[in-house]
């Protein structure tokens, strides 16, 4: 038997294995977590089909504007073979002449011969590479913008709920102040608000790369309408149009600024910090036992411990909003190191960076609305755990009442609290035991005059502050007009993508 398992343990992989696509590495981000809508925006049939649709435009402008060697049948021919891409063809094609960009060109012009002299006529590569890229940019922001809305509008909703229920506040992670379960969730969803405002900021600011030719110039355009400028511009707008764009970035080297990446991918990266703030405190408070995510009936925690229920969408959340908070250092050294013009050390590095960020913010996006939306709350536990601190917190308030309403001595009183006080904690911290300091104060004469207050003194929902009324004026005056351009889809419903946990 020793044999046979050193065999298989020395063995290697038959060649049907190692070249399955379970015997390739796949990315988990589409593999595992990616939702289905962001999946396909990076994929390679939405990359190289807006490729043909950009040809297209271009040439269908380019008609307009008097080049008459671009003919109807030229276009139908393009129009009808926008998705029957031959993508064997465009792999055989590119390894021989080094160029993506040529290789589907060539591809294009077999599919539509009548085509195949004018495809990409006076453009340079970047008219379809960086092109795309704005086009996938823009329909990611339009994938993540709702999600994000609809996270906003489900926290509202739990924090509104919540916003009466005194829980135990934490400072250094050391028991402080109450505030309450609601006002706590405020302050994960001021963040939100914050995301919602950046991100869909760099989505009203996404331009077009546009016609811009090899260094920006428009010179293989002004050659091609034989010197006139009116027409350059008219092609750049008319093309920008067609794409979907109000309008193009009005200077460009031979791509687009790559400050742009930057300004897109620093909104992604600035969420990944909210959501991992707001993951962590759950997982903090899931292990108090006071608030837990969604636990499925048949869902295990762990394979050794079957008892537990560990937060593993919060854990999964953290995880990758670290990934998307490294992303940007990427397109900070991307858009540094740029020279001139253009170079093309960028583009390696954003094949693999904007889409994972992308990917990434939407993965996060989803597991949030899928916590939120299930979150568990334990109003008992939170209750023992304030009975266990409150005693300590409302020294102050006994002071007060002995004071005002009893007529004490404000130092007597001081010091037998302070006695009292220092007897309990020795009970907590030696012994292990229950913090007895009510039933001290109780039991002792000085304080005989508040003990028929002391229940009304040890009110929770007196020791929050304005906790629930800042819950109201904020869902109020920040959260309802922030959500309102995006009602009517809240309302309808945004997609809730099942989360593979």
């Amino acid at each position: 038997m020793d044999a046979i398992v050193q065999a298989a343990l020395a063995s290697k992989a038959p060649a049907s294995v190692s070249t399955s696509s379970h015997g390739r590495y796949n990315s988990p981000l589409t593999s595992r977590y990616a939702s289905a809508e962001m999946a396909h925006n990076f994929s390679d049939a939405k990359k190289f089909s807006t490729w043909r649709k950009l040809w297209l435009t271009l040439a269908a402008s380019e008609q307009k504007l008097g080049l008459t060697d671009i003919t109807d049948e030229a276009l139908k021919e393009m129009a009808e073979h926008i998705y029957d891409i031959d993508y064997e063809m465009a792999s055989i094609e590119e390894k021989r002449r080094r160029h993506d960009v040529m290789a589907h060109v060539h591809t294009f012009g077999v599919a539509a011969p009548k085509a195949a002299g004018i495809i990409h006529l006076g453009a340079t590569s970047c008219y379809v590479t960086d092109n795309s890229e704005l086009i996938m940019m823009r329909d990611a922001l339009d994938i993540i913008i709702p999600k994000l809305a609809s996270c906003v509008d489900k926290l509202a909703k739990f924090a509104d709920t919540y916003k009466d229920l005194p829980t135990l506040g934490f400072t250094h992670l050391q028991p402080a102040q109450l505030t309450t379960v609601g006002k706590r969730a405020t302050l994960w969803l001021q963040e939100l608000l914050m995301d919602l405002r950046n991100i869909s900021r760099a989505r009203a600011d996404l331009r077009f790369r546009g016609v811009k030719g090899t260094t920006g110039t428009q010179a293989s355009f002004f050659t091609l309408f034989e010197g006139n400028h009116n027409k350059c511009e008219q092609l750049d707008d008319m093309v920008t149009e067609l794409s979907g764009f109000p309008s193009a970035y009005p200077v460009t080297g031979q791509t687009y600024s790559r400050k742009v990446d930057l300004d897109v991918v620093s909104t992604l990266s600035s969420f990944g910090a909210t959501a991992h703030k707001m993951a962590s405190d759950i997982r903090i408070l899931a292990s108090l036992k006071e608030i837990e995510e969604p636990f499925e009936k048949d869902q295990i925690g762990s394979s050794a411990m079957a008892y537990k229920r560990n937060p593993m969408r919060c854990e999964r959340v953290c995880s990758l909003s670290r990934h998307l908070m490294t992303l940007v250092g990427n397109v900070q050294q991307t858009a540094a190191s740029q020279w001139l013009e253009r170079t093309l050390d960028d583009s390696a590095n954003r094949r693999v960076t904007i889409p994972e960020a992308f990917l990434t913010a939407d993965i996060v996006l989803s597991l949030i609305q899928n916590i939120v939306d299930g979150m568990v709350v334990y109003p008992k536990v939170i209750q023992r755990r304030i009975s266990q601190e409150l005693p300590f917190m409302a020294t102050e308030n006994f002071i007060m009442f002995m004071v005002q309403k009893a007529g004490g001595d404000r130092q007597r009183c001081h010091e037998e609290i302070r006695v009292l006080s220092h007897q309990a904690g020795r009970v907590v911290k030696d012994e292990g035991g229950e913090n007895d300091l009510i039933e001290r104060i109780k039991k002792c004469e000085y304080f005989a005059p508040m003990v028929p207050h002391i229940d009304a003194l040890l009110d929770p929902s007196t020791f929050v502050g304005r906790a629930p009324a800042q819950v109201v004026s904020f869902l109020k005056k920040e959260v309802e007009p922030a959500l309102a351009p995006y009602r009517a889809l809240l309302d309808a419903g945004v997609t809730q993508e099942s989360i593979n946990v």
